[in-house]
């Protein structure tokens, strides 16, 4: 063998010694950023997001738009609901580079007045990353993040409760992660009692309505206000509506249970 060829086999060899050796690592980063857990949502980004009704208008009898709201409402008289509860699956959101926000929660109020108790999840896509997690929010404030851990998948249940002496109840229970957190607060000013929702939403951030979230199809089940399946009050359907298309659908609602299905960004 020349001196020249074993050179040549000497580097080549080298090379793979050293492919074979980095390859680990690439394998390892990737894989890291296949499995790496979501990021959670924070004090700061909820401080700027809320979540009151916008936009309503009627389409019939029992079915009205709105530009930041889809599922179902049962509304009546001041006084008329003190509690309502819910669970479903949180979304699984797959993100691109567009920012987008979606929650998924129960409320009091809200839906013919300014006032709104409530509490639930959200799942938003931020710089091309998934952003999952749990709030309650008392109108006009903004939504108070719970330092918790929220996942794709996670099974959720909710309630908010009149206490019958100016404050509420908010109870979040996320039975896959383990965890239950509960806040009593003093209702929003001028509360009636008058609504009791289900709701998938475009959240409000920094005063804008943000684009939707893909989340494919939210199931919520157990729907209830008083302790009956939400059905039962004949509620209203809410479309959530874009200025072209439709963002949201809502599907039939069964005793307590429905699905609200992604269908446009804005």
């Amino acid at each position: 063998m020349s001196h020249r060829s074993f050179v040549r086999i000497a580097a080549l060899g080298a090379a793979g010694a050293t492919a074979l050796f980095a390859a680990p690592a690439a394998f390892a980063a990737t894989s890291g950023a296949a499995t790496a857990a979501p990021l959670q949502l924070s004090s700061t980004l909820a401080h700027q997001e809320s979540h009151g009704l916008h936009a309503l208008t009627g389409r019939s009898n029992t079915t009205v738009s709105s530009s930041n709201w889809s599922g179902y409402a049962a509304t009546g008289s001041n006084g008329e609901f003190t509690s309502v509860s819910a669970s479903w699956v949180q979304p699984t959101l797959t993100c691109t580079s567009t920012t987008t926000y979606s929650s998924y929660w129960v409320g009091l109020d809200g839906y013919s007045n300014s006032a709104l108790e409530q509490t639930g999840t959200e799942a938003d896509c931020i710089s091309g990353r998934a952003v999952y997690g749990a709030w309650w929010e008392v109108l006009p404030a903004a939504e108070s993040a719970y330092s918790v851990t929220v996942a794709a998948g996670d099974s959720l249940s909710a309630s908010v409760t009149d206490n019958g002496n100016g404050t509420f109840t908010m109870k979040l229970t996320d039975s896959t992660q383990g965890w239950t957190k509960t806040t009593t607060a003093n209702g929003s000013s001028g509360y009636q009692d008058s609504s009791a929702e289900v709701i998938a939403e475009a959240t409000q951030v920094n005063g804008k309505i943000a684009k939707l979230s893909d989340f494919g199809t939210v199931n919520f089940t157990n729907s209830t206000a008083d302790g009956n399946s939400l059905s039962s009050y004949s509620p209203n359907e809410i479309v959530m509506a874009g200025t072209r298309d439709t963002k949201a659908q809502p599907g039939a609602i069964s005793g307590g249970s429905f699905a609200v299905t992604w269908e446009h960004y804005s």
